[in-house]
């Protein structure tokens, strides 16, 4: 780890460029009637689909996500009733008069809060829903997020069921003292269980997700909770830095400021992760993935195929993406759209027989290019800029020239700059969401709305 650069741009917030702009840009001048619009324009291409539950058994007190705790299953039902009208609402905008057309989708992933949540019954429900209003085709990914904490066998053959082939495994610490303090408490065993019991029923293409930064977390516990993870030996790792932004999730602020590490501790515990996975045979996949070689997605990394979306890096090569469900994001060619976040707000736009979007972004040529070079440095850390910017109409050379948060990078050492071509250090790899930022036109937004840059 470099000290200097750590010092200097380590308490900096960045986006973690999912998407660009970012979701912070968005406002309520592109909505519902702009969203119907792109859904009728929709080109007759492949799609994804995004689904989100967001609901949860307990309230992890580090989580990000737009979740609510439900201890009962009818809160649960009742919003699944509402994502089969919101299906029905926008497959049939797309369709118009044409009864037979639906939309063809590559890769269907649900989020939340804790899709699993789901009863299993009322998941293999929702899932026929899906293939009766879309067109699954024959290789499609369906992915689903999972707490193993409420993992059972029931729901394991749900999720097989419903075609369900890759599964991502929340995991975070395995440390007892963080786990407490993050109000989390998941044995090592539960989550083998779980891991366990997927592969038996044929879900092999397994993930799990781990974050360093955690109060009270150590660098010997993030070592630990790496090996105890891959024991397990998942396809993929995914390694996240916690983001505490308790202005913007209360819940966040029963975590004490005094228990969280800084910049150079937050540094040293995402480099004992990596190298941790890194000795154990996985290849490192953009920022913050890793997996093991033959894996999909480290494949994409080698060839230049590997792509960022929101749910982070994807083989996902897909130009647009319906989101369903309370706060999920669509994304369109022309620009994205967010729904309702609060599930009342949702529920009401959808009971009323009207998409539930609600704020939005169109997206210039400009923004389109900056999208694209954004989203090559965060996946390739290398980037020409001369082909990107000459399909969208731009000067490559004005994009460099006056660019002063380039040079100072330039000067720091954290990437080279040769013409119209740009390279991260292999060793600064960690600075690339500060590459990334420099072709970022909307910073003014307020900096406690990210994380930190390491």
């Amino acid at each position: 780890m470099n000290a200097a650069l750590i010092e200097k741009y380590g308490n900096a917030r960045l986006p973690r460029y999912t998407s660009y702009p970012t979701a912070p840009l968005f406002s309520d001048t592109v909505g519902a009637r702009q969203a119907a619009d792109w859904l009728r324009d929709l080109a007759p291409e492949e799609t994804s689909l995004y689904i989100h539950i967001p609901y949860c058994r307990a309230m992890c007190w580090y989580c990000g996500c737009h979740t609510t705790v439900s201890h009962r299953d009818e809160p649960i039902r009742n919003y699944l009733r509402l994502l089969q009208q919101e299906i029905a609402i926008v497959t049939g905008l797309k369709r118009g008069a044409r009864s037979d057309e639906r939309i063809a989708i590559a890769e269907l992933h649900f989020g939340g809060g804790t899709p699993t949540v789901v009863a299993p019954q009322d998941f293999v429900g929702l899932m026929e829903t899906v293939r009766s209003a879309f067109d699954l085709q024959p290789e499609c990914s369906v992915s689903v997020e999972i707490d193993p904490r409420t993992m059972t066998a029931e729901m394991a053959d749900a999720l097989a069921a419903s075609g369900v082939n890759r599964a991502s495994l929340g995991v975070q610490s395995f440390d007892p003292i963080v786990q407490r303090a993050i109000n989390r408490i998941q044995p090592p065993e539960l989550t083998a269980l779980t891991a366990d019991r997927l592969r038996a029923r044929g879900i092999t293409a397994l993930n799990v997700d781990l974050i360093y930064g955690l109060p009270l977390q150590t660098v010997r516990s993030c070592i630990e909770t790496a090996e105890e993870a891959m024991a397990m030996r998942p396809e993929q790792v995914s390694v996240f830095g916690y983001a505490h932004v308790p202005s913007f999730k209360k819940h966040q602020r029963l975590i004490r400021d005094k228990d969280l590490p800084d910049a150079w501790e937050r540094g040293e515990q995402a480099q004992a992760i990596a190298q941790t996975l890194i000795s154990a045979g996985y290849e490192a996949v953009g920022l913050d993935h890793f997996a093991l070689p033959d894996a999909p997605i480290a494949v994409a990394a080698r060839t230049g195929r590997l792509h960022r979306n929101f749910q982070g890096y994807t083989t996902d090569a897909c130009r647009n993406m319906i989101g369903l469900g309370a706060s999920s994001i669509s994304r369109f060619v022309q620009g994205y759209v967010q729904n309702e976040v609060p599930i009342g707000a949702y529920a009401r736009q959808i009971s009323q027989g009207e998409l539930a979007k609600t704020r939005g972004y169109a997206l210039t040529e400009e923004d389109r290019m900056r999208a694209e070079i954004i989203e090559r440095l965060m996946c390739d850390f290398d980037v020409d800029l001369e082909p990107i910017a000459l399909e969208h109409g731009f000067d490559p050379q004005g994009l460099v020239r006056g660019n002063a948060r380039l040079r100072a990078l330039e000067a720091d050492g954290v990437l080279a700059i040769d013409g119209a071509r740009l390279r991260v250090a292999k060793d600064t790899r960690f600075m690339v969401r500060a590459v990334a930022a420099a072709f970022d036109a909307y910073l003014q937004v307020p900096a406690a709305t990210y994380s930190k840059t390491a």
